[in-house]
C-alpha cells in the first residue's frame, strides 16, 4: 500500500520538473534537472542502506570477540555472513531479560548492583545509565513525549524544546515559584548535543506534533516540515519555477 502511495509522489517530481524546463532549454539544462530528480530518490535509499549497514557491522564487531572460533560462521564459509552478531546480539539480552524476571535472576541482579554501589566512581555512573535507559525504555516512564516552544536564545527567537520530568525535591523547592518543567533544547543538524535548563511551564507553547516530527525538523534544519503534504509541496515548487520561466525575457530568434 505505501508503495502505491509513494509512486505517484515521484512520478509528479518527474513531471512538475519537465514543465518547469522550458521547451527551447537546453540538454544541458534537462540532464541538470533529471539528475536532481534520480538524486531525490537514490539519496535518501543509499544513506539509509548505508547507515543499516553501519550498525550491523558495529555490532558484529563487538560481539564476535565473545564468540568461540569454532562457532563463528566464516570459520567453515570463505566469507563473514554479515548480522551474525546482531541476532546474536538479540537472543542474548532476550534470554537475560527472561532470566532476570525470575527469582534466581533478579537475586543475582540485585547482588551485582550491591557490588557496583560500594565503588565510588562506578557508582554515580552506574545509577545514571541505568536511570536513563529506565526512563526511556518504561512504558510509563516520562522520556521526551512532549514538544514545546521556548522564546531562546533572545527575545522574540523561538527553538523546538522537548520536555521531560519536572523538577523534584530540593530542587523543585530552590526554584523560583511556579511549575517548572524541564527542557532539553538539541543543537541542529546533531541533535545528540544541546542545552538542558529549567523553564516555568506557562513560558511555553506546547506543539501538537510527535518527537518524531520534531526530529526530522531539527535534523533537516527545517527543510522538511511536519505534517506538511508532499503533493502540495511539489505542486508549489512547481508553480515557483513556472512563474520564475514566465518572467524571464524572451530569446531572441537567431
Amino acid at each position: 500500500m505505501a508503495d502505491k502511495d509513494e509512486k505517484p509522489v515521484y512520478d509528479d517530481l518527474v513531471t512538475d520538473i519537465e514543465q518547469a524546463v522550458a521547451p527551447q532549454a537546453s540538454a544541458a539544462g534537462r540532464i541538470r534537472n533529471y539528475f536532481l530528480t534520480g538524486l531525490v530518490v537514490a539519496g535518501p535509499l543509499l544513506i539509509t542502506a548505508y547507515l543499516s549497514w553501519s550498525f550491523i557491522n558495529w555490532v558484529d564487531d563487538l560481539v564476535r570477540p565473545f564468540i568461540p572460533e569454532a562457532y563463528r560462521p566464516e570459520t567453515y564459509l570463505p566469507w563473514p555472513i554479515p548480522g551474525t552478531g546482531l541476532v546474536i546480539a538479540f537472543f542474548a539480552l532476550t534470554l537475560l531479560g527472561f532470566l532476570t524476571a525470575n527469582l534466581v535472576g533478579r537475586t543475582l541482579v540485585e547482588l551485582g548492583e550491591s557490588v557496583l554501589n560500594r565503588m565510588p566512581i562506578v557508582r554515580p555512573v552506574y545509577k545514571t545509565m541505568k536511570q536513563i535507559f529506565e526512563t526511556l525504555f518504561s512504558k510509563d516512564g516520562s522520556s521526551f513525549r512532549t514538544v514545546a516552544l521556548c522564546e531562546f536564545p533572545a527575545p522574540g527567537m523561538w527553538s523546538l524544546v522537548f520536555l521531560s520530568q519536572p523538577p523534584a525535591g530540593d530542587l523543585a523547592a530552590k526554584l523560583p515559584e511556579g511549575e517548572h518543567v524541564s527542557c532539553f533544547l538539541p543543537c541542529t543538524p546533531n541533535p545528540t548535543t544541546g542545552f538542558f535548563f529549567y523553564v516555568k511551564r506557562s513560558e511555553l507553547i506546547e506543539l501538537d506534533i510527535t518527537v518524531e516530527n520534531a526530529m526530522t525538523l531539527l535534523i533537516s534544519a527545517g527543510m522538511v516540515q511536519p505534517g506538511a503534504d508532499a503533493q502540495k509541496n511539489l505542486a508549489s515548487l512547481a508553480a515557483t519555477a513556472k512563474a520564475a520561466q514566465a518572467a524571464r525575457p524572451p530569446v531572441a530568434a537567431q
